[in-house]
């Protein structure tokens, strides 16, 4: 490269400084030309007349003149790399991706998988844990195993951490054992995190470590230092602190790090013991591992101090803490104030309170949250200084620099509950209302404070415009408060009003309790408003809300005593698509050999037969559903209209779904298939049970129910017979093109999770 550096400037000077004929020196400056055009960076061309006075001094080819200059070129150059694809990305072909390696370990989702619907679905649990509806959010998760839309790892564990800090241990550990070991879901460190604390705080530390264990054995991921910690506190809870010590040894041997909390653990359970000098040991072995520990461990100590009367140990603690200047987190130092308050050490509390508000620069430093404003705030309504505890809710800090604290829905449904505790209505509203007009969303412990309050203080009209906002907001309703309102409302005149609400509330999903219809309904009738008691009705018709027959029997009189138990009849016989609905004969009628062939492999439930229908032509047999297979298996978003045979009074619904009443109780019966079809028809299933007519080769061979499924005649149990269908019923029957009526749905939505539930299914 510098013999062609070299030449270039000879070339060039010889051409500037040696004076040639006309035509050799055009020549020269043609040359000169082309090879510095070559060797340019840019593209721009030089002309002729000033090729001339061109020399190396004036461009250089091979570097940059200045560092502007590069700084450009390299802008340049960055601007054409984010507008032109890399050829690799040109060239790329699209070839399947490899094959999963079978004998490969399966790993968990990860945050990427929580998107779209699978998001949705973790919202709307995590909105009815927040209202405290934990039973409606583990109904919800359980049914989506079994829908297109399958849970998350972290939708599974969000509702397994939930029912573990409402201590129901053992719900958790069946939900675990729901998602993880039955439904094939993958969890990871969270899950099983979850699983040993359940056990732990039941007490039973071994099944803890057997999981523990297994974590090791076949996790494709290690334990993580909260694993270490929970194991740690249930041993030393159970009095075994030198099983935790041994755990604490192995964990450091396994390669994590000096975790504070973990040899807070231990800290705390010799100090009980009394063995002070085995704290002291652990806490400076924490100190030579961690040079940066947690304020806990201080706190811990200063605890212990203090049970023991020895005050100057604690201070002398909490100081040397200070005197470190370390940045704590506010968690630590709410810990820290806790434990302060408690001892009546107002005056360093307070101190350690001011200071976190001049530390507080945010987004650089978080120094406080809203626990840490709570505390202060309960501390002022518990020592009687109201007006101070508004004042601290509004403090920020006196440093330059600091800014004030952006609270959060907690902090003000802390001061709120305060606030109704001790009957200052007014102050509530008008901090509710602040609430509201800032671009915060009061959760449901807010408005269910104001509503309880407004009725301690007989204020109706209040809490039920409360209620109404409630609703309004989209906010759950958890089916004991709901009763409660209702009920209290009802007493004092407001049961049009309840009606009102219950009607918003069965707009959205999940749909409200039926206790809830059954208390307005009573309300509604007791208060003679009839004409409101009959929408309710109807909703519960239209929603698939069971009446029980105490509330059947109930309106059936209450409309009967005014003459209109007919028109309440027809309503309660109707199905929620507005057809009427069959009714199930009390005497079942045994099968006989033919209509049982087929059978064989899949007998009868509970040792029960299946009783005639209405409207099924004379000999047809009933068909009994296979062992092991629920009715709930039809899912109403599958399927299409369905035909019934003229003179029947069985309805179905335009999604298969078949209504029926059965003893009082007016709901779907979960029955998709078409009663009485000839026996030009053939019945067959599909591989989880579904089953749908076929017309035979001779009737055009048209399915009726756009569900393809694997079993013919010979081997499925359920066959039609009879004498075949006039003319007239014929063209009756509804034909569905096979591509019609699958709404995308799958095939184990809806299915009945209980063995115990599944019941026989007639035809």
């Amino acid at each position: 490269m510098s013999f062609y550096r070299f030449l270039l400037r000879s070339l060039l000077r010889r051409s500037s400084s040696t004076p040639f004929p006309a035509s050799a020196s055009a020549s020269a400056s043609a040359s000169g030309l082309s090879l510095t055009n070559i060797l340019r960076h840019d593209d721009h061309q030089i002309s002729a007349s000033a090729s001339h006075t061109y020399s190396h001094f004036q461009h250089r080819t091979f570097a940059f003149s200045s560092a502007e200059e590069a700084a450009a070129e390299r802008r340049r150059r960055k601007r054409r790399l984010r507008i032109e694809p890399p050829l690799h990305a040109l060239r790329r072909e699209n070839y399947p991706p490899p094959p999963r390696d079978p004998n490969a370990p399966r790993l968990p989702d990860s945050t990427s998988a929580l998107v779209g619907p699978r998001l949705n679905l973790h919202n709307r649990v995590q909105s009815l844990i927040r209202a405290g509806d934990l039973d409606a959010a583990s109904t919800v998760v359980r049914h989506s195993v079994f829908s297109n839309t399958r849970p998350t790892v972290f939708t599974c564990n969000a509702i397994i951490a939930s029912m573990y800090r409402a201590k129901r241990y053992n719900d958790a550990i069946a939900l675990f054992q729901f998602f993880f070991n039955q439904s094939n879901i993958v969890p990871n460190v969270v899950s099983y995190n979850n699983l040993i604390n359940a056990h732990c705080d039941m007490g039973n530390v071994d099944t803890g470590l057997e999981v523990y264990r297994h974590i090791i054995a076949n996790a494709p991921f290690s334990p993580s230092s909260v694993t270490y910690r929970h194991l740690t506190k249930g041993l030393i809870d159970v009095g075994r602190i030198e099983d935790a010590l041994n755990l604490l040894r192995e964990m450091l041997n396994n390669g994590h790090g000096a975790d504070s909390l973990v040899y807070n653990n231990l800290i705390s359970g010799f100090l009980n013991l009394g063995n002070l000098e085995k704290a002291n040991e652990l806490f400076d072995e924490l100190k030579e591992r961690c040079l940066v520990y947690d304020g806990v461990v201080n706190a811990t100590f200063m605890d212990w101090f203090f049970k023991q009367g020895r005050e100057k140990e604690a201070m002398d603690s909490y100081k040397s803490l200070l005197d470190r200047q370390f940045r704590m987190v506010p968690a630590t130092c709410n810990i820290l104030i806790e434990v302060l308050l408690r001892y009546g050490k107002k005056v360093e509390a307070w101190a350690m309170f001011d200071q976190m508000l001049d530390n507080h620069t945010p987004p650089n430093i978080h120094a406080l949250n809203s626990d840490t404003f709570n505390l202060m705030v309960n501390e002022c309504f518990k020592n009687g200084q109201l007006k101070e505890a508004i004042a601290t809710f509004r403090k920020v800090g006196t440093k330059a620099g600091s800014r004030p604290f952006s609270m959060d829905v907690a902090g003000y449904a802390n001061i709120i509950t305060r606030y109704c505790e001790h009957g200052m209505l007014a102050e509530a509203d008008n901090l509710f209302k602040e609430l509201t007009s800032k671009s915060l969303a009061p959760d449901v412990p807010s408005h269910r404070t104001m509503i309880e309050a407004y009725m301690k203080a007989e204020r109706m009209d209040d809490a039920l415009s409360m209620f109404h906002r409630m609703v309004d907001a989209g906010l759950r309703v958890v089916a004991n408060f709901g009763n409660r309102v209702f009920e209290e409302l009802i007493e004092n005149g407001k049961a049009v009003d309840c009606g009102q609400i219950l009607t918003k509330m069965g707009e959205k999903d999940p749909k409200p309790d039926p206790t809830c219809y059954e208390i307005v309904v009573r309300g509604l009738c007791n208060e003679g408003s009839l004409d409101a008691a009959q929408d309710m009705v109807g909703q519960m018709v239209r929603y698939g809300v069971g009446l029980t027959p105490s509330l059947r029997e109930f309106v059936c009189a209450a409309f009967g005593d005014v003459g209109r138990g007919e028109e309440i009849e027809r309503l309660l016989s109707t199905s929620r698509w507005g057809y009427a609905s069959r009714v199930r004969p009390q005497m079942p009628r045994p099968l006989n050999n033919t209509q049982m062939a087929g059978t064989s492999d899949y007998p009868p439930l509970n040792g029960s037969t299946n009783p005639p229908q209405v409207g099924t032509p004379s000999g047809a047999p009933q068909g009994v559903w296979p062992a092991g297979c629920s009715p709930s298996l039809m899912n109403e978003n599958m399927g299409s209209s369905q035909g019934v045979l003229p003179g029947s009074t069985q309805s179905f619904s335009p999604s298969g779904y078949l209504q029926s009443s059965v003893d009082g109780y007016a709901g779907p019966s979960q029955v998709g298939g078409p009663q009485g079809m000839p026996s030009g028809f053939q019945q067959t299933f599909g591989s989880l049970g579904y089953s749908h007519p076929q017309m035979n080769s001779s009737a055009g061979s048209s399915p009726m129910c756009g569900y393809h499924g694997t079993q013919n005649l010979e081997t499925s149990p359920l066959q039609f017979n009879g004498p075949p269908p006039g003319p007239s019923q014929v063209a009756g029957m509804a034909q569905v093109p096979s591509g019609e009526g699958r709404q995308g749905s799958h095939p184990m939505d809806g299915q009945s999770e209980d063995p115990l539930t599944a019941r026989q299914a007639t035809y």
